[in-house]
């Protein structure tokens, strides 16, 4: 009876061996081609133009941008830098389910690599640059909790050359009568009635300085791009055999039924598509509201904040033209009713290159694994707010293994010149 079940247990591994062997060699047709080259890393091109941000493309500012990334001076407590969740080690991201800086953060903290090319920043979207996302985590309390008179005295002491180079004569913040030691428009009191207490013309100049902090930053962050992975070649591959007919080469027998099952049943490709796998839109998946915190309703809310931010591209701190806002439309026409109705639960789309090398996964770490992540799209529970958009895929065991591997064939080292990697203080 034991060597009975001993042949058919390898016979039965027999078979799934050939069936994946058979999914990785069979052909693939016009459409699937066409499919999987939009995908391809080749198809991403040059970095769109920020025309909120006139030094986007400045190599100057780039490098003041980098110091300011991993400046833990841009903190309350100067123990907090941009590269403290961002970590060039770590994929620009973390591991932590919540990141964590001056205090615990809600949110986990996603990878910047290939940002430049996104329209909205922030799990919910609540700003429409990447100059302006920069500035978020410097108020947050939680993050670098600092404020905007002390980040402009960091410039001030530290980076006037550089700076005034860039962006003019800065203003005479020496004189502490005018710019308290800590003024801004934060939660804590304290600072932020040094801050109303200020003139006007002068909290405008410290806004400017403190714009151009991010501004300077996202310059640096648009060096980071995604790099070409194995998928990439395999890809190239399929559309041009002549070159190299063995494509197999590149993905394995799982990693290829794993695709397989990415653009056809598991239906991953209709959000995760395009050369950075994300379509950048906001999307309700039913993801549960992460342990010991209150339900966070995502988009709902960002689009309330992205109407009223201070930073819009709209805004007098953009460098861009109203027609040039355009692609981001931040107009109040986001904050009808029925749209954060609509919107309650929806998160960002994150790209999935090389998010295998940042568990845990979704805005605030819910899921430790990608099998956990795999298993909760088969299962497709209710939200715990607004409306899911998936419905139950019923995926076995095997195939979540399948797709989870080719999710590792998306890995890839950053793409950036190895200087735009080190942390400029480490010397």
């Amino acid at each position: 009876m034991k060597f009975t079940n001993i042949i058919i247990g390898l016979t039965t591994v027999a078979a799934l061996g050939m069936l994946s062997s058979s999914l990785s060699q069979s052909v693939w047709n016009k459409a699937e081609i066409e499919l999987l080259g939009s995908m391809s890393i080749t198809k991403l091109g040059a970095m769109p133009n920020d025309p909120s941000n006139l030094v986007a493309e400045n190599n100057q500012a780039a490098e003041l941008g980098q110091k300011f990334f991993f400046d833990k001076r841009l903190s309350s407590d100067g123990s907090v830098a941009c590269a403290t969740c961002h970590s060039s080690e770590k994929y620009f991201a973390d591991d932590q389910a919540r990141s964590e800086g001056v205090g615990m953060t809600n949110r986990k903290a996603p990878s910047i690599v290939g940002a430049g090319f996104y329209k909205w920043y922030f799990w919910d979207g609540r700003a429409d640059s990447q100059w302006s996302q920069a500035l978020g985590p410097l108020e947050n309390a939680n993050e670098h909790g600092g404020d905007r008179t002390q980040y402009a005295r960091v410039v001030f002491e530290n980076y006037k050359t550089e700076f005034e180079a860039l962006f003019g004569q800065m203003p005479e913040l020496a004189d502490t009568s005018r710019f308290p030691s800590h003024a801004g428009p934060v939660t804590d009191p304290k600072v932020s009635n040094a801050w109303q207490s200020m003139y006007p013309m002068d909290r405008k100049a410290v806004t400017r300085i403190f714009v151009n902090i991010g501004k300077a930053i996202a310059a640096y962050e648009r060096k980071l791009n995604p790099g070409r992975s194995r998928f990439d070649t395999f890809v190239e591959t399929l559309a041009h055999p002549e070159n190299d007919p063995d494509a197999s080469a590149t993905l394995n027998d799982d990693e290829v039924a794993g695709l397989r099952l990415f653009i056809g049943k598991a239906g991953c490709v209709s959000c995760h598509n395009g050369p950075l796998l994300t379509d950048q839109q906001f999307h309700n998946t039913g993801v549960p509201t992460a342990k010991d915190l209150e339900l966070d309703v995502g988009r709902g809310t960002g689009l309330q904040k992205l109407a009223a931010s201070e930073f819009g591209c709209l805004t007098e701190y953009s460098d861009a033209k109203a027609a040039e806002c355009a692609a981001n439309t931040t107009t109040d026409a986001y904050d009808t009713s029925s749209e954060v109705k609509n919107m309650n639960g929806a998160f960002k789309t994150p790209s999935l290159r090389g998010a295998s090398l940042h568990a845990p996964f979704m805005h605030a770490g819910q899921f430790k694994s990608l099998q956990e992540v795999l298993k909760h799209y088969s299962n497709a529970p209710s939200s715990p707010t607004g409306d899911s958009e998936i419905k139950p895929l019923s995926l076995s065991s095997l195939e979540m293994q399948q797709i989870e591997a080719f999710l590792k064939s998306l890995e890839a080292p950053v793409n950036a010149d190895v200087r735009w990697l080190e942390d400029p203080f480490s010397n």
